[in-house]
Formats: structure tokens, sequence, C-alpha cells
């Protein structure tokens, strides 16, 4: 039986683990030599990043501070915060065919190619149409405001490809979401 103390110690072992590669990639990512580096291996890391906060999104006392994010923030911030940034590891995780960010395109045909009204297919719907969803993002080290726009598609069809660079931007877009995904996770850090 799974300790009702939190966290018990599995999930010591993979927070650990989860926590200290997440905030190697969150330093890498925010670092101006990682922009410079090729885009396969930028893509590969920021693929990892995806993936290593969606598998954190399991753990119950995130799933609280989310819940918390729906009702104390803007609404779209828990939706962004869980929703769309799963959607995003679900699109490089079910199709890996692509080898850097520009080139990562889906439609509806290709999300529904096994079996349809799953996750993504769910997403794209309800969010299809949607206004675009601005943020600004303070660089107090650079001492630069950055302004980014999540913006999502206006067709979502069975041919219409829809370019994952078109819903949010590679370089600001990460950004944005690293530093969304780091103040959700850190809720979880004593020191």
């Amino acid at each position: 039986m799974i300790s009702q103390i939190r966290p018990n110690k599995a999930e010591k072992e993979f927070l650990n683990l989860a926590y200290n590669r997440f905030y190697d990639i969150f330093e890498e990512i925010m670092s101006d030599s990682f922009w410079r580096k090729n885009r396969y291996y930028r893509f590969n890391k920021i693929r990892e990043c995806f993936l290593i906060y969606s598998e954190l999104l399991n753990y119950l006392p995130i799933q609280w501070v989310l819940e918390y994010i729906k009702k104390a923030r803007p609404p779209t911030e828990e939706k962004i915060g869980r929703d769309l940034f799963k959607i995003i590891r679900n699109l490089l995780v079910h199709f890996p065919f692509f080898n850097n960010w520009d080139e990562v395109w889906f439609n509806k045909s290709l999300v529904n190619w096994c079996k349809e009204g799953q996750s993504i297919d769910k997403f794209f719907r309800a969010y299809k149409k949607h206004d675009p969803i601005k943020y600004r993002i303070w660089d107090g080290v650079k001492r630069k405001m950055t302004y980014i726009s999540i913006n999502f598609p206006s067709q979502y069809s069975e041919d219409e490809k829809i370019f994952l660079k078109n819903v949010l931007a590679e370089k600001d877009g990460v950004k944005f979401s690293a530093i969304l995904m780091k103040k959700i996770l850190d809720t979880q850090v004593e020191k």
C-alpha cells in the first residue's frame, strides 16, 4: 500500500530524478547559448522538457496546485499549464517524425489515424477559432520584456496542416512554457 504521507519513498525517488533533470534542462533553455545550438539538439531538449513536466503532472500535489491556479489565476493559465503542455508533449511523442520545432505539423486526419476523439483531437476541436492568449515575460537579468502569443488554429480539418510553430513560437514560446512549468513545479520545492 502506498503511504498517505507525501512524498512517499517511490515518489521521492521519481521526484528527485525528474526535478533535477527538469531544472538542468530549464537552465540550458534559458541560456542564450542554447538558442545558437543546432535545431535538432534544441528540439530534443525541448521535447525532454515537455516529457518530464507531463510526467510530473501525475504527482497529486501538483494537480492540487493546478486546481488552485484554476480558481485564483486567469482562467486560461491552468488550461495552458495542464492541457496545452500535455498536448504539445503528446504531439512530440505520438508523431516522432520531425527533427525540429518548425517541422512539426498535424491535422485532424493524422491526429485520428488510429482512433478518433483522443486528447489531441478533443483539445483542438475545443480550441479551434479560440482567440490568441497573450502573455508577457520579464527577464530581470536582461531587463527586457518579451511578448508571446499562443495561437489556436482557425481550422482543424482533415487536410489542412497546422504547424506547431504557428501555435507556439519556438524560442519565446518555449521559454515562456519552461518558465510557467517551473513556476508550477517550484510549489513543491522546500529549498
